[in-house]
């Protein structure tokens, strides 16, 4: 029996499972494929993690590279698609990834970083899409796939978790696993597609919609949805107005959103917005980051209320949820603690405060897992106050009632349009321009990112400062363009101590607190 004997697959194998802009995939033509990618990748050495990556914008094929991954269990890496050659090199090579899948639009990336960590096998999908002259081992997805058996794979197969990474604040990307409260677990893979029917929250509406890119936890869940019989459209990148169109054109009922998807959608004029029907929709995530009161308002007012926020990290998965009943009561929140999680909100001095006095926000994980990096067990330390209880960075507080609610970071990172972006890159960039004497770089408010990297700098000669716009284009050069800052201001000092640290939150306050800026 095929591995979607349970599902929608073996009632109609001919009806539509996934499709991207230019083409779809029957049940039973996702069947075969996940068989072969399965196969193929049961046959091959994948060393002692049994890992593969997926350098590639989102596609069909980039859904089907993971899910095949999953059930011949291999742990896939998803690598974000904006990355240099390098910096996708630095995550090959830590991963130990042994087979690249790639698209069109990273190919020549792709090529590049498995040549100088030694992968031998990249496979490419797209129409001519293997440039001429590729290194041997560089193959076309559909003459790769042939080398795979168009056989059920074993059901016993043990499924492994995804190996997601996350910068760190000393610029290099830290590796975790998909943590099990994002896992559907099992001791084989058909307890772990079971599992996926039975917990995954989707697995109860229709046809998914995937906006969000699949380097994501958000889209690279609702992407498994597939293998639990779950219809999915994938769109290339996100378009507010595209992605109305395809709510309405294929009915779809379910969706992961950050709040820079709800702004944009919010901007398009009203006589666009009233054009198409929504009203398919019946459970839409919002996960990425805070979002404006406002903006969820409105899209309350205007989708219903079926907007669930989830938040918490990749390294652990959602700490708190809300739904949008209970956000209307509690405006701003994201969320009362969930699951093995309790939040505690503890001053300086690592004392609890009481209800809706601020805090540093910490949860506690009943099961004592926390946050774990496989690679860094310096700053899986380093997160944590005590066993199992760890910080996610942020400032808040909590209510009468439990509900979370965000004020603040303490933490480096920023979050720009439910991007993770760690200064300290940026920072190492534009330290190396031979007219910087000193760099800092903040998070400032952005209406529809939410935030958005700002750098301070310190000229060497500040009678012959560095042309800004100069700096902006240095940084991009030597780094994926979202990890940049969008403006640069000429400082006189950064403010740094006798111990050479810098306080942010004082640099962020004229920003964020103006009242607060000189305090």
């Amino acid at each position: 029996m095929p591995l979607f004997s349970q599902t929608l697959a073996a009632h109609d194998p001919s009806a539509i499972a996934i499709r991207d802009p230019l083409r779809a995939y029957t049940w039973a033509e996702v069947d075969e494929v996940l068989n072969r990618v399965a196969n193929r990748l049961l046959a091959t050495d994948l060393g002692r993690h049994g890992r593969v990556a997926v350098f590639a914008e989102n596609a069909n094929e980039t859904a089907l590279a993971h899910l095949g991954g999953l059930i011949g269990g291999a742990s896939t890496v998803p690598v974000n698609f904006h990355l240099t050659a390098n910096e996708a090199a630095y995550i090959l090579k830590d991963a130990e990834a042994r087979v690249l899948f790639t698209g069109p639009a990273c190919v020549a990336r792709a090529i590049e970083a498995a040549t100088q960590v030694g992968i031998g096998e990249v496979v490419v999908w797209g129409d001519n899409a293997v440039p001429e002259g590729a290194p041997d081992g560089v193959v076309a997805w559909s003459d790769w796939l042939q080398g795979g058996a168009n056989s059920n794979p074993p059901e016993t197969t043990v499924p492994r978790p995804n190996l997601l990474y996350t910068s760190g604040t000393t610029g290099f990307p830290k590796g975790t696993e998909l943590p099990p409260t994002m896992f559907a677990g099992g001791d084989t893979i058909a307890e772990h597609l079971e599992n996926l029917r039975i917990t995954n929250r989707f697995a109860n509406f229709g046809t998914h919609l995937i906006v969000g890119p699949m380097y994501h936890t958000g889209p690279l869940g609702g992407m498994r949805l597939l293998v639990a019989g779950i219809p999915s459209v994938v769109l290339t990148k996100f378009d507010a107005e595209t992605t109305l169109r395809a709510i309405e054109e294929h009915q779809t009922e379910s969706a992961v959103m950050v709040p820079t998807h709800f702004a944009r959608l919010l901007a398009l004029p009203e006589d666009v917005r009233s054009r198409y029907d929504v009203s398919s929709m019946k459970l839409v995530a919002h996960t990425g980051a805070k979002c404006p009161v406002d903006v969820k308002q409105q899209m309350i007012d205007w989708w219903g209320p079926v907007f669930v926020d989830a938040y918490g990290a990749s390294e652990v998965g959602t700490t708190c949820s809300i739904t949008s009943e209970e956000w209307l009561a509690n405006p701003g929140s994201v969320g009362r603690a969930v699951g093995n999680f309790t939040a505690l909100v503890l001053d300086d001095e690592g004392n609890e405060v009481g209800p809706n006095v601020e805090g540093r926000l910490y949860f506690h994980d009943s099961t004592g897992r926390g946050v774990v990096y496989p690679n860094d067990p310096e700053k899986s330390a380093a997160a944590h106050i005590a066993p199992g209880t760890f910080t996610l960075g942020e400032i808040g507080y909590m209510n009468e009632g439990g509900y979370v609610f965000i004020t603040d970071r303490f933490s480096d990172m920023i979050v720009s349009g439910g991007v993770n972006i760690y200064p300290a890159e940026a920072e190492h960039v534009i330290q190396s321009h031979p007219g910087v004497a000193d760099v800092a770089c903040i998070g400032i408010p952005h209406r529809e990112m939410g935030e958005e990297l700002k750098g301070l700098v310190v000229a060497g000669d500040p009678t012959d400062p560095p042309d800004p716009a100069e700096l902006i284009a240095w940084c991009r050069e030597r780094l994926s363009t979202y990890k940049c800052p969008r403006s640069i201001d000429l400082v006189e000092t950064v403010g740094r101590n006798t111990m050479g640290k810098v306080n942010k939150s004082k640099l962020r306050a004229p920003w964020w607190n103006p009242e607060d800026a000189n305090s």
